[in-house]
């Protein structure tokens, strides 16, 4: 099975092209996550906090236009064809 992954601004001058990611069995987001870092490793501290224990992405995240908090957040399992696309959030203090 495959996904299709896009990124949108800032993530953009990193990887400035869309992914098809390969799968054996249907991945949970976060296992689509840990691919994209394992397989690019210079997006990682830009998409995940590398500081915390637990996944938490600096990014929204869309799945098929909806974002996945509305869905199942990280758990949420992947169809063939799915395209997510991260989107990074910016803070500011």
């Amino acid at each position: 099975m495959e996904v299709i992954v896009r990124f949108i601004g800032t993530f953009s001058t990193i990887l400035n092209k869309k992914l098809t990611i390969k799968f054996g069995d249907p991945p949970n987001m976060q296992k689509v996550i840990e691919k994209i870092v394992e397989d690019i490793p210079r997006i990682k501290k830009r998409l995940i906090n590398i500081n915390l224990k637990e996944l938490e992405t600096n990014a929204l995240i869309l799945l098929n236009e909806r974002e996945i908090s509305t869905l199942n957040g990280l758990e949420t399992i992947l169809k063939n064809g799915d395209e997510i696309i991260f989107i990074p959030i910016s803070h500011g203090g």
